[in-house]
């Protein structure tokens, strides 16, 4: 049986590093602040803002929302944008997405500063990310992978690591970061020849395909550690499923974490963590 690598310890450790952090902050004068951009009233963006602000509560984080109607015109949506960025007291920024189809989803990304991209959205944070430097934020999700590893104390100096998908959001993000964490990277994506190979190779395995069951049991070995990313809601179930196979995978590898309740429940709390960090490169 697989250790279970559960979200929730590692996002309450990390809030109390967070929470202390932002207590010295607010106590030299300034509190840490997370603007939270949301178009229109999706249900994922709500649920993930209520988790957004619980975590921030706890950290001692305040929050100020900016919430447009569905049918709001680009100008409003880049006013919004001005505004977070020209805010001394804002740290950083959420901006929920995808917008809808009538806004240049591009335009605003671009236009929001990379310094309170708390979230990867930016260009300027993407490339901090690619070349390893203190510009803007990687992806909260791709963070939560790198802290699930490091809170469990797996050794990524040296280690084989592949990665399945190749998406901006987590795939490329998250390679780039486990390379600079000295990691051998490999990632595969749909056009790969012979996947099974490559994942069964690995030491670490990030599967962030998006798929449900992309890696079952013939794609893996024993001793390995497996980081789940994916949520996806299966219909035959009637519950949320993974983009591991888990019922076929868990008997076999060393380490595994399930979904829900795996990297997803992490991500709140490295959004809060990035929050804290702008506002201590802003005071320092």
């Amino acid at each position: 049986m697989a250790e279970l690598l559960l979200g929730a310890p590692v996002a309450d450790a990390l809030t109390e590093e967070v929470a202390a952090r932002a207590a010295k902050l607010t106590e030299a004068g300034h509190q840490p602040t997370l603007a939270i951009i949301r178009v229109g009233e999706r249900d994922d963006d709500l649920s993930y803002e209520r988790g957004a602000t619980k975590r921030c509560d706890k950290a001692g984080i305040a929050i100020r929302k900016f919430l447009l109607p569905a049918d709001c015109s680009q100008e409003d949506l880049m006013a919004a944008i001005n505004e977070v960025n020209t805010d001394d007291a804002i740290d950083g920024c959420l901006m929920f997405r995808p917008l809808p189809k009538t806004l240049d989803e591009i335009a605003a990304c671009a236009a929001l500063d990379p310094a309170k991209d708390m979230d990867g959205i930016t260009q300027g944070s993407l490339y901090g990310v690619f070349a390893n430097q203190a510009i803007g934020y990687p992806p909260c999700t791709a963070d939560a992978c790198m802290q699930i590893i490091k809170h469990y104390g797996y050794e990524l100096k040296g280690a084989n690591v592949t990665v399945v998908g190749r998406s901006l959001v987590i795939g490329k993000p998250v390679s780039m970061m486990l390379q600079a964490a000295n990691a051998t990277v490999t990632m595969c994506h749909t056009k790969t020849v012979d996947v099974d190979a490559k994942t069964k190779a690995a030491d670490i395995l990030v599967v962030a395909a998006g798929h449900i069951g992309t890696v079952g049991a013939s794609g893996v070995r024993e001793g390995q550690v497996v980081i789940d990313v994916g949520i996806n809601w299966n219909e035959e179930l009637g519950k949320l499923a993974g983009d591991v196979a888990f019922d076929e995978v868990e008997p076999i590898v060393a380490a595994i974490t399930p979904v829900p309740r795996g990297v997803g429940s992490v991500t709140t709390a490295i959004l809060a963590e990035h929050v804290v960090t702008a506002a201590e490169r802003k005071m320092a």
